[in-house]
């Protein structure tokens, strides 16, 4: 079974937990002696090094003293991973932490906030980057029947915001598989389905890829479902990102990543190229 582990705060964290860990082997210390030695619970520790808790620069300044780190250079670089996970942490969307805590998607939004590649297949829905605000709001109401209209709205308020990552200077690539099924789910208004389809041409950005995976396609690896692949700068490594109905579940390990990878490849292959998908999203216009 795959290995499951909730989501990194920040690429920050990720780089400082594995930092932290690799200057206490290499000072070949236990967990336990360092905890005594900084007077911290071996759990609390534990947890830093498994980026599953934040820390402060006090305490990391202390780790680094009982691990003989004197090297400015090193020590500042550390500090600096230190400062920017808790800037990351104060974040436009942290208000909205009450709603997207049930399944992690503030764990979610944080990653996507730091990545460079995005590679996404959706089975049922568009991608949340690429929708219009009705669609989102008419998405986010079928599947959270447990808000309120104020809760759907916070929600689709997030999602409009989520977008202007792919407008940005460092704008990361996405490359985008869509099975046809998403395109023909049509929900009430027509108009609706329409003015999305129009927008999937109008976003037309060379950081922007998108294919479509036509039902003639038959059977393939991901009927599983959905899943989003990110890309971080070095030295983060990938991972693969799942959302299902109650919790959200973040892939790390590296035969995870690559097995998911090998599946967006067979799926980018066997779909309609981009020339290709706009001229079909055209002709779905059309019926409309």
């Amino acid at each position: 079974m795959a290995k499951r582990s909730p989501a990194p705060q920040s690429v920050y964290r990720r780089q400082l937990s594995s930092q932290l860990k690799a200057l206490r082997e290499a000072a070949e210390l236990t967990l336990t002696t360092v905890a005594e030695t900084v007077e911290v619970t071996q759990g609390t520790l534990s947890r830093i090094e498994t980026g599953k808790r934040g820390t402060t620069p006090v305490l990391v300044k202390a780790l680094l003293d009982c691990y003989g780190v004197t090297d400015p250079a090193t020590r500042e670089d550390v500090l600096d991973l230190v400062r920017a996970d808790l800037a990351q942490r104060n974040t436009w969307w942290r208000k909205y932490s009450a709603l997207m805590n049930p399944t992690q998607y503030g764990g979610y939004v944080t990653l996507e906030s730091s990545a460079t590649t995005l590679r996404s297949y959706e089975s049922q829905l568009i991608p949340g980057l690429l929708q219009t605000e009705e669609y989102a709001r008419r998405v986010i109401t079928a599947m959270r029947v447990d808000l309120d209209a104020k809760g759907i709205e916070a929600l689709v308020d997030v999602r409009m915001q989520r977008q202007s990552l792919l407008a940005g200077e460092d704008a990361p690539k996405l490359w985008a598989v869509i099975d046809e099924a998403a395109i023909r789910r049509m929900h009430g208004s027509p108009a609706v389905m329409k003015g999305q389809l129009e927008h999937l041409l109008d976003v037309d950005r060379p950081n922007i890829t998108l294919q479509l995976l036509p039902f003639d396609t038959g059977f393939h690896p991901a009927l599983y479902g959905s899943f989003m692949l990110m890309g971080f700068p070095e030295p983060n490594p990938d991972l693969v990102w799942v959302e299902n109905l109650t919790n959200s579940v973040c892939f790390e390990a590296a035969a995870d990543v690559e097995r998911y990878t090998e599946v967006f490849d067979h799926l980018r292959a066997s779909a309609l190229g981009p020339p290709e998908t706009r001229s079909r999203i055209k002709n779905m216009i059309k019926e409309l």
